[in-house]
């Protein structure tokens, strides 16, 4: 044990001496937690609506069907209370409720949109498409209840994406370029042949990274809560629980991607195409999952930080019960395991 401590703090120390690393790694978090918010956004398709209605007259039909109509919107189901619609949104049934006045037909006025607001820019396109389809109906006044963000901060979107997109960042690219330079330098086979065993070698070379990654999750989240202004409302012990399944998958992540690369050059392009790229397309953090063709849908469905992300904006901003991120859970345990398995393969077959 004293033998892998020593391995952790040389590990550690090295990361430490490297100043501009350090800078990067702290440096990028703390830039895009104040830059991102211009995400770029694209029109979005197949908004899931609920109708509300105590009564489906004449009008509230004619207005139902012209929503129904336009590319935007799937009329999903009709119910009787704005509270069952809410209750559906929460529960990732519906993306939208749109409640008619009881006296609607008579008055010509009376319509309420109810949107999950845990993505405002999505949420505000939402809003505008439905107004614009019912523009045209004389005399109808629409108004809105924007749930879970009320005022519409952007940051409530790209701060559970930027935590997606650096940790694993840090702790798969990183690990793996530290793992690649001592297979260039020619001293990682003088540590494998050290009495320490050589999976708790990389172990040890894995563990400043993990702490590193903590250090920048817990940054974020103060920055999010006390400079930006976004609330907590999930459970913050099921918040880091998520966080450090999620690092230990992007840890196995780097482990394989070290044991597959030669050179810092070929683990920095492996982690590019494998990691940057794909997290910044295809999950959700800069354009919405369910406007892209079917088969890029398809393809993220194996993009990891998809699920990530998914979980903590509902337990970040919807505040929601770990019972409503169980899918995720299981998805990202799923994949550490698959990604450790074949580390740990890849890396006995070196051995032998």
């Amino acid at each position: 044990m004293k033998q892998f401590i020593s391995f952790v703090i040389k590990e550690a120390k090295h990361i430490l001496r490297d100043k501009r690393t350090m800078l990067i790694l702290f440096g990028i978090p703390v830039v895009l937690m104040l830059l991102f918010g211009f995400a770029i956004t694209t029109d979005v398709k197949n908004v899931r609506t609920v109708v509300v209605t105590s009564q489906m007259d004449h009008l509230t039909q004619a207005a139902v069907e012209r929503l129904a109509q336009s590319e935007y919107f799937t009329i999903t189901q009709t119910v009787s209370t704005p509270q069952e619609a809410e209750r559906l949104i929460r529960s990732q049934k519906a993306d939208m409720g749109m409640v008619f006045s009881h006296d609607f037909a008579s008055k010509k006025d009376g319509i309420q949109l109810i949107v999950d607001g845990s993505e405002p820019n999505m949420a505000t396109q939402w809003t505008n498409y439905a107004q614009g389809v019912l523009a045209n109906m004389q005399g109808s006044m629409v108004n809105s209840k924007m749930l879970y963000n009320p005022q519409m901060k952007s940051a409530y979107n790209f701060v559970p994406a930027i935590m997606g997109m650096l940790l694993i960042l840090v702790c798969a690219m990183m690990t793996s370029i530290s793992i690649v330079r001592e297979k260039e330098k020619g001293t990682m086979e003088v540590l494998l042949v050290s009495p320490v065993r050589p999976l708790m070698v990389i172990i040890a070379k894995a563990v400043p990274y993990l702490v590193l990654a903590f250090a920048i999750l817990i940054t974020i989240l103060l920055m999010a809560r006390y400079v930006l202004g976004v609330p907590l409302q999930g459970s913050i012990a099921w918040i880091l629980a998520i966080s450090t399944l999620y690092i230990l998958l992007a840890l196995s992540l780097g482990l394989l991607i070290s044991n597959i690369a030669q050179t810092q050059l070929v683990a920095l392009l492996l982690s590019a195409m494998v990691l940057l790229m794909p997290v910044l397309m295809l999950s959700g953090m800069m354009f919405p999952i369910e406007s892209m063709p079917k088969i890029l849908q398809w393809i993220s469905i194996v993009i990891p930080p998809r699920y990530y992300i998914e979980a903590m904006r509902k337990l970040m901003i919807m505040g929601v019960g770990v019972g409503e991120v169980m899918k995720e859970i299981a998805v990202l345990a799923g994949f550490t395991t698959f990604f450790l398995i074949l580390a740990l393969m890849k890396f006995n077959t070196r051995l032998e």
